[in-house]
């Protein structure tokens, strides 16, 4: 891990800090399970033994914590997108892969919300996380609508939204497990061809 200098050249992390830094992404991840993404920040740096000061630095906001926080799991939709790419039924593997992505904007109350924020937000630190995902997105969709599976006018940009907003959805109503899942086959009905 590196960090940048003032006179822009990059050098490993400080022990201590790199610590620090692992220290508070783990409160990070913990707060945010428990509390939801609008989880206190000066907690979790209270959590982790640090000053806010020191979040601050790490994380100059809050979507760089949440980024930061995602990587792990963006990394896992990712990869699951690169398998999927050679599935033998196109539309099938975007289903899969969409499955994957609203549970895992389900994780933390407020992913979803923050992630349909960051779609029209560029200069957002969680656009790392949604530019990512609709590449990978739109290359399942592709095949799906090269076999006639899905409609042709269908974009990622709006699946990707829709994922988001089953999730939020999902979220308000914790008890209805299976909310999710049917509102995102109710959904992928529309899609055919």
């Amino acid at each position: 891990m590196t960090t940048s200098t003032a006179a822009g050249t990059s050098r490993p992390m400080r022990a201590d800090a790199r610590r620090n830094y692992e220290r508070l992404l783990v409160e990070a991840r913990g707060a945010f399970a428990e509390h939801g993404t609008d989880a206190s920040l000066e907690e979790i740096a209270r959590r982790a033994g640090v000053g806010i000061g020191t979040l601050y630095r790490h994380f100059p906001n809050r979507h760089a914590l949440m980024n930061a926080v995602f990587q792990e799991a963006l990394a896992s939709l990712l990869d699951r997108s690169g398998e999927l790419a050679s599935a033998e039924q196109p539309c099938a593997a975007l289903v899969e892969w969409l499955r994957a992505v609203v549970t895992h904007a389900g994780e933390y109350r407020g992913v979803a919300r923050a992630l349909m924020s960051a779609s029209h937000d560029t200069s957002s630190a969680l656009s790392q996380c949604s530019v990512p995902l609709e590449e990978a997105g739109a290359r399942l969709l592709s095949r799906a609508q090269a076999v006639g599976a899905v409609r042709t006018d269908v974009s990622i940009r709006d699946l990707m939204q829709l994922t988001n907003a089953i999730a939020l959805a999902a979220e308000q109503d914790p008890t209805d497990t299976e909310l999710a899942d049917r509102l995102l086959m109710l959904t992928l009905r529309g899609l055919k061809a």
